[in-house]
């Protein structure tokens, strides 16, 4: 387990524990009451750092190395039954944006999520969860193939954000992004977002727009990330904790602000600490939010869609 700089002290309970157990096993001390002791330190230790976490810390959380990414999410919710689609048609496959058919249950979706890769080598094969305009090309084609069949659409969310080279501005990147957004809107399907790590600005947008869009608990969605608000406002990184503050881009702070529709819980630590549960929640609340849509025409559906993205931003003086 890799720990971030803000569970060092719960680092430091698991080794103690490790080495009092091992004094344990391999002498005659009974050292029982002292690794109770130690445990139960460790709880409390794990329910203060987590039950009080920052808006930075939890954009630290969001990228965990070990947090499970798209790919692994679908596999667990499909068990088996996945069946990645490629290519946009036009360009190219675009390996940072990943798709295609699954069932949970006895129900097909449409899956449609970034993936960021597990190791450095996958990391640039995936292009780090940052996906070129064939990539949004590519979930669209998927999104209307979905509408063609009447299946439901599940996106999953997680990238810093499109790729922002000149190569992909050139092949129309903001356009893309664009027509997915408008075409997501109409879409006569139920369209159920998950966001289960980083969403940032108009890259997670761009396969963000749903019935319902859900936020696991430590994830973070925002127009722009915490180091780039900093570097633009204070012309340095040092300030991205200010910055975190200040976007209010948490699972609460979005739920406050009617922005997402639901908040899905992690194990205590994060999704990493007990991915079998985590999968399950996830499950769960797609599930839930379908049995919400399934039953609605597909006047109802996009109207109240319209109306859902109409009503954010509204103000009273």
């Amino acid at each position: 387990m890799e720990y971030l700089d803000f569970e060092l002290p719960i680092k430091e309970l698991i080794d103690q524990l490790d080495k009092c157990q091992i004094i344990g096993q391999e002498s005659d001390v009974d050292v029982t009451e002292t690794c109770k002791q130690i445990n139960q330190k460790l709880e409390d230790t794990k329910k203060d750092i987590y039950g009080n976490l920052t808006a930075w810390q939890r954009v630290q959380l969001s990228r965990h190395p070990s947090r499970p990414y798209t790919l692994e999410h679908i596999t667990n919710l499909t068990k088996g039954t996945f069946l990645e689609l490629f290519g946009d048609r036009n360009f190219k496959d675009d390996k940072a944006m990943i798709g295609g058919l699954g069932k949970i249950g006895d129900q097909s979706f449409m899956f449609v999520g970034q993936q960021k890769g597990i190791n450095t080598k996958m990391r640039q094969f995936r292009n780090f969860g940052m996906p070129n305009p064939e990539g949004y090309r590519k979930a669209l084609r998927l999104m209307k193939m979905a509408e063609k069949f009447n299946i439901p659409v599940v996106t999953l969310i997680d990238t810093p954000g499109a790729f922002p080279g000149i190569e992909a501005e050139e092949r129309g990147q903001g356009e893309a992004i664009a027509r997915n957004i408008l075409e997501m809107v109409r879409l006569k399907v139920p369209i159920i977002c998950v966001i289960v790590g980083e969403g940032a600005s108009g890259g997670a947008l761009g396969i963000g727009v749903g019935d319902r869009v859900l936020m696991m608990e430590n994830t973070w969605y925002s127009v722009i990330s915490p180091e780039s608000c900093s570097s633009i406002l204070w012309k340095s990184w040092e300030y991205k904790e200010q910055a975190a503050e200040a976007l209010k881009l948490t699972s609460a702070d979005m739920k406050r602000q009617k922005l997402v529709d639901d908040i899905i819980p992690e194990p205590l630590g994060g999704a990493h600490y007990d991915k079998a549960t985590a999968f399950k929640t996830v499950e769960e609340y797609i599930l839930k939010a379908f049995n919400e849509l399934k039953d609605l025409s597909t006047t109802d559906l996009v109207s109240q869609r319209m109306d859902k993205y109409s009503k954010m931003g509204e103000y009273n003086e």
